[in-house]
């Protein structure tokens, strides 16, 4: 068995741990938060973030993320993609040399609306693509702690990364797919909360099963276009980091960002609701580096920027469907078309 260092303590983090040691691996998870780590050492529970599940011996908890990573054959880091840059960053000359690094954060820098391949290229250049993989797929963290079943799908250079991340994590119950495609595992895992974000108010506002439908297969087309623009394959829109992640995060109850979308419906402010909870809806803050990042690549984003509006400039949701409802004519596969249409 093999020796498990996963940086970043929040639920979803906390799953893989628990994962990692269940496939009988030695697992260390870095806690930032000094509850977490009182909570752990009184309880062998991270109350603060994903209650209900005891940690096994084979979890040791520490505030030290160097301790955490010096002796691990696999570091996943899952913190909060605003974070990644300062968290990865510290981690310069800790990781072992042949140590294979998995991102299971998801997201898109504010800063330099960078995807976060681009922000561990620049921070741990150390870790080239042979090593470095990225984590995506429809998991919601409780009931990867409960041992349900799920798919995710691990996605590096040439698939190099990806074999070992497999071998190390897929079990029976937690199937690991590879894909040659990290571009777009990212753009997928990134996006998809954003419009999580739009379905869980077009739910709120009992606009009916069609109109879901639409964001859903629409948003697919706008992760698409984004992935065209970026290098990606468009074929992995099709999986588990594509529409896979948006289905899962666009209609289940446990999803954060769908949760957002509801309670800003239902009349919350968008920041409020942000700041006074501590688990973090990642598609809040992705939702204005993608829009900005759509102005910047000329990339056609309706949904997107309308949540935005929505989110960050206080534009009434009810003119922001307006808004995408009166939009002009289109080809549904503008965009995203990658050989001409067949005539005839």
């Amino acid at each position: 068995m093999a020796r498990v260092a996963v940086v970043g303590a929040g639920a979803w983090g906390t799953a893989i741990a628990i994962h990692a040691a269940r496939r009988g691996h030695t697992v260390r998870l870095w806690a930032r938060e000094k509850e977490v780590l009182e909570s752990v050492a009184a309880t062998r529970i991270n109350e603060p973030f994903l209650p209900g599940f005891a940690l096994v011996p084979e979890i040791s908890v520490t505030g030290d993320k160097r301790e955490a990573v010096a002796e691990a054959d696999l570091v996943v880091l899952v913190p909060p993609s605003k974070f990644l840059r300062d968290v990865a960053g510290s981690l310069a000359g800790a990781i072992r040399k042949d140590a294979v690094v998995g991102v299971a954060s998801k997201g898109i820098e504010e800063s330099s609306l960078s995807l976060l391949g681009t922000v561990m290229r620049e921070v741990l250049p150390e870790v080239g693509p042979e090593r470095l993989a990225f984590l995506s797929g429809p998991t919601f963290a409780k009931e990867v702690a409960q041992g349900l079943p799920c798919d995710i799908v691990a996605g590096s250079k040439d698939m190099i990364a990806s074999k070992p991340v497999q071998e190390l994590l897929h079990s029976p119950f937690f199937r690991v797919y590879a894909s040659a495609d990290p571009i777009g595992v990212e753009v997928g895992g990134a996006l998809k909360n954003v419009l999580a974000i739009a379905a869980g108010a077009t739910d709120a506002l009992d606009l009916g099963l069609n109109a879901r439908a639409a964001i859903i297969t629409r948003g697919l087309a706008e992760i698409t276009r984004f992935g065209v623009a970026l290098g990606a394959d468009p074929l992995t829109f099709l999986g588990l980091a594509g529409i896979g992640d948006l289905v899962l995060t666009c209609t289940g109850a446990l999803s954060r960002n769908r949760t957002l979308g509801v309670e800003v419906a239902k009349g919350a402010n968008p920041a409020e609701y942000v700041a006074n909870h501590r688990t973090v809806a990642e598609g809040y803050w992705t939702a204005q580096a993608a829009y900005e990042l759509a102005q910047k690549l000329g990339i056609d984003a309706p949904i997107i920027e309308q949540v935005y509006h929505v989110l960050h400039k206080e534009r009434p949701l009810m003119e922001a469907l307006k808004n995408l409802m009166n939009r002009e004519f289109k080809d549904e596969l503008q965009g995203i078309r990658t050989v001409p249409p067949r005539s005839g």
